[in-house]
């Protein structure tokens, strides 16, 4: 028999440390972790499927200008490709100065203070959380444009998927990128090879998609200035989100793990970099306008590969690669969490790991506030888009400007100059795009960013006062014996009551055994018949009677608890309370939880140490 103290969480019970870095040689718990593969797989569904709105987010702020203005689309994405190569180079150097995993977390707090470094946080946050609601909800709106009469089922049809990516996750995020991988492969490989037919073709080889759907070119065409051209900009920024995940999660990869994230954020900015361009060349190449309810990417597959089976392969690729796109979110944010709660901004229960290297309670906690999402939303995409994208040019600017500082303490002048270039443009996207938003939803996060930051900031402060109260970081006197004296509660006598007293004794000075009597008849008889057999028995420690006038049983025990320390204010009480561990889960119904109602109240009232000693009826023995 052992005992167990249900005394509160000590700041102290964070997760295990992360094992160093070892190199080349491999670790036990590497069959959990990522390769650069895997790691492309489940770390950039977000990004990769950005291919899908991005080049469309510019091509509709474009259209404004009219059929001249859609001639700017190329120059626009050559810039925003330039921004992702600034983007990559810079993440990569994160990669290796925080091989912990944070990102623009890590990058802020350390260059630019704590402040700064949860605003960061804060950041991140709201984007991986938008960013499943938005992956699903794109998704499911592909599968109901195809599907009309699922329209009214969205809702579900979104938690349905959603509770499909959690449960992957929950396996692993190994497993979930050997899951993704085929989609991904899939989705690229189809993007790819429209853009490779698509070039060797003089003209639209099908205008089937867009026919009868009006034309979103606007009547009164407005001039091309720097204002709508940087409006373009920022909106077609929104392709870059997802870039930052592989800089987040480095920890999930293998040995020698920043090798690999830094190989794996390469092919992404090399992958997404070459669909952006070729699809933009696409688009001017064939004159291409926006449609109403026609995506751009379902114009171009029309237009490159004909309306057949290529063309619905792209389709349902891309719807596909939409819905599981939020996984993106799951192999981010618990890593980030986990972070957030070593350095006491999040409940410690974020930083630990079960099995397979999973942050269990950060997948659960960001599955429930996606749901919440979805819900609020009715499974609307153009709901939750206008709060997208903002967050994460918050991360990209405030980590490209924490880059800034460590090159110049570097003496790298070159590096600084491009880092912060880089957070000139991404700090621009993100005032432009909060302006042009704000009243279609953006507000929303202009409010939500500094509440999150007040919630970390009040986690901290909690725990502060948590460690003071524990002299955490102070040496403490030694430890001296004080008199102790264990209290059993009984009902009857059994092997149960027996066991009981066994193990108070092997664990203190002094033991009573204590029951609670009432005041009706039938207690009294129970009552009278347990002292009579108490006395026969006689096992040597006195038997304390708590008279109640009411049925409860805890507050009678947490009462005569108090009472021992107010007359010996030096003895250290012990709760020790029998149970029966039932043979199997189902009989767990038929137990009375007086064990648990007395815990609580002795735990509520007193500082008595509880202990619950299980007797398991199966075996024949007692265990706690």
């Amino acid at each position: 028999m052992t005992t167990v103290s249900e005394s509160p969480d000590s700041l102290t019970d964070v997760a295990v440390e992360e094992p160093p870095d070892t190199g080349g040689a491999a670790h036990p718990e590497d069959r959990h972790r990522l390769t650069a593969v895997q790691g492309l797989a489940a770390l950039s569904l977000d990004a990769m499927a950005s291919v899908a709105y991005g080049p469309e987010a510019i091509v509709l702020v474009l259209a404004a200008a009219g059929g001249h203005g859609l001639g700017f689309t190329l120059p626009v994405t050559l810039g925003i490709a330039a921004l992702l190569a600034v983007l990559v180079a810079s993440y990569r150097q994160v990669i290796a100065a925080f091989p912990d995993g944070g990102g623009s977390y890590a990058a802020a707090k350390t260059h630019l203070g704590r402040r700064a470094g949860l605003v960061a946080a804060a950041s991140l946050v709201l984007d991986y959380v938008l960013n499943v609601a938005v992956a699903v909800t794109a998704g499911v709106a592909a599968l109901t444009s195809a599907f009309p009469e699922l329209y009214g089922d969205r809702v579900w049809i979104c938690l349905a998927v959603l509770v499909l990516v959690t449960a992957v996750n929950l396996r692993g995020i190994v497993d979930s990128a050997r899951v993704f991988i085929a989609p991904t492969a899939i989705f690229v490989g189809a993007i790819l090879t429209m853009i490779v037919v698509g070039l060797f073709r003089e003209g639209p080889v099908s205008t089937a998609a867009a026919e009868g759907h009006a034309s979103v070119l606007a009547s009164n065409a407005t001039t091309v200035g720097a204002l709508l051209l940087l409006k373009a900009f920022a909106s077609g920024c929104s392709a870059l989100t997802g870039v930052e995940a592989i800089a987040n999660a480095v920890p999930s990869f293998r040995a020698p793990r920043v090798k690999r994230a830094q190989h794996a954020e390469v092919a992404l900015g090399a992958l997404l970099g070459v669909m952006l361009i070729g699809l933009s060349v696409l688009i001017s190449r064939f004159g291409l306008q926006p449609v109403e309810g026609v995506t751009v990417l379902a114009q171009l597959a029309d237009a490159s590969l004909g309306h057949n089976w290529a063309f619905y392969v792209v389709q349902f690729a891309t719807m596909v690669l939409l819905a599981l796109s939020a996984n993106t979110s799951f192999g981010g944010l618990p890593v980030l969490m986990s972070l957030l709660a070593r350095d006491n901004y999040l409940p410690h229960v974020f930083a630990l790991k079960a099995d397979r290297q999973v942050h269990r309670h950060g997948v659960l906690a960001l599955a429930a506030v996606s749901a919440a999402l979805l819900v609020f939303s009715g499974g609307d995409t153009n709901t939750l888009v206008p709060l997208f994208a903002i967050g994460v040019f918050v991360g990209f600017t405030l980590c490209q400007t924490g880059m800034v500082l460590h090159w110049r303490a570097a003496g790298r002048p070159a590096k600084a100059l491009l880092n912060g270039f880089g957070a000139l443009l991404t700090g621009i996207s993100a005032v432009v795009v909060t302006a042009t938003k704000f009243t279609e939803g953006a507000w929303l996060i202009v409010l939500a960013l500094p509440a999150i930051v007040l919630c970390f900031e009040a986690v901290h402060r909690a725990y502060r006062r948590i460690g003071d109260d524990l002299g955490l970081g102070r040496v403490p006197e030694p430890p001296h014996r004080d008199h102790s004296l264990v209290i059993v509660p009984v009902s009857n006598l059994s092997r149960l009551t027996c066991e009981a007293l066994n193990a108070a004794v092997s664990l203190g000075d002094e033991v009573r055994a204590v029951t609670v009597t009432h005041q009706d008849a039938d207690d009294r008889r129970a009552s009278e018949a347990l002292r009579r057999d108490w006395e026969l028995w006689n096992p040597g420690i006195d038997l304390v009677e708590l008279p109640s006038l009411t049925r409860t049983v805890g507050r009678p025990v947490s009462e005569y608890v108090r009472r021992i320390y107010t007359y010996h204010p030096t003895t250290r009480v012990t709760v020790l309370i029998p149970e029966v561990e039932p043979a199997h889960v189902w009989q767990r119904l038929l137990q009375n939880q007086r064990g648990s109602v007395l815990a609580h109240a002795v735990r509520r009232d007193t500082d008595a140490v509880i202990c619950r000693l299980r007797f398991r009826l199966a075996a024949g023995r007692s265990r706690s």
